[in-house]
């Protein structure tokens, strides 16, 4: 069974706990994490994009010259696609991007994104995190305390009660916070450190139920 260490705010470690094989010894599965992060990321287009036909382009209804006789190529509409000003032909219109992910495939890519952050070395446990007030320089030694560079995500069990936390990390462009009960594939793969608190790990157990 695997094991982690846990550190404390100043960096230093204070124990180590055993983690859940089913969760972080799971097989690495490359395929499902990448059609589970296209998916979410599918999810969060807005699928307003939308050009005129030729059709909805004001004007345009009177042919601008006879057929024949002239000497210039015949034309219909100073409407159509090859006139400036005029409709796009095969152009966007409003659809819905999201993909179809059933929730085994969402945990199982989840499984296989925290068992990558442990094997990869990226994956913190921290004892606690308590904050009377919001201080983001003390949210910003406990980083640089642990060590930390590029992007961390900061995994809580729930949301604070006061919100200090939460308020205190916020602040800072590379810090990502999101709940046990809704951390993503995407968020883990896009991390450079995974920062959890005990509480936080527990909840991801077997008996917490989001990545069983």
């Amino acid at each position: 069974m695997a094991t982690v260490d846990i550190v404390d705010a100043a960096g230093k470690k204070s124990g180590s706990r055993d983690l859940p094989a089913e969760i972080f010894e799971a097989p690495v599965n490359v395929p499902l994490m990448h059609q589970v992060v296209v998916a979410a990321m599918a999810g969060q287009r807005a699928g307003t994009h939308k050009t005129k036909t030729r059709g909805e382009v004001s004007g345009g209804g009177k042919k601008p010259w006879r057929q024949k006789g002239t000497g210039r190529a015949r034309q219909g509409s100073i409407r159509s696609p090859q006139w400036a000003g005029g409709g796009v032909a095969h152009g966007p219109v409003p659809r819905d991007h999201s993909q179809r992910i059933n929730k085994k495939m969402v945990k199982g890519a989840l499984r296989s994104a925290l068992a990558d952050a442990l094997a990869s070395g990226k994956l913190t446990v921290i004892d606690e995190l308590a904050f009377e007030e919001p201080k983001t320089k003390r949210a910003a030694e406990i980083v640089a305390a642990l060590g930390f560079e590029g992007r961390v995500l900061l995994v809580l069990p729930s949301p604070t009660d006061s919100g200090a936390v939460e308020k205190s990390f916020r602040n800072m462009p590379m810090v990502r916070i999101c709940y046990a009960g809704g951390i993503g594939t995407y968020d883990v793969l896009l991390a450079d450190h995974v920062l959890f608190t005990a509480e936080a790990l527990d909840a991801l157990t077997p008996a917490g139920g989001e990545a069983s």
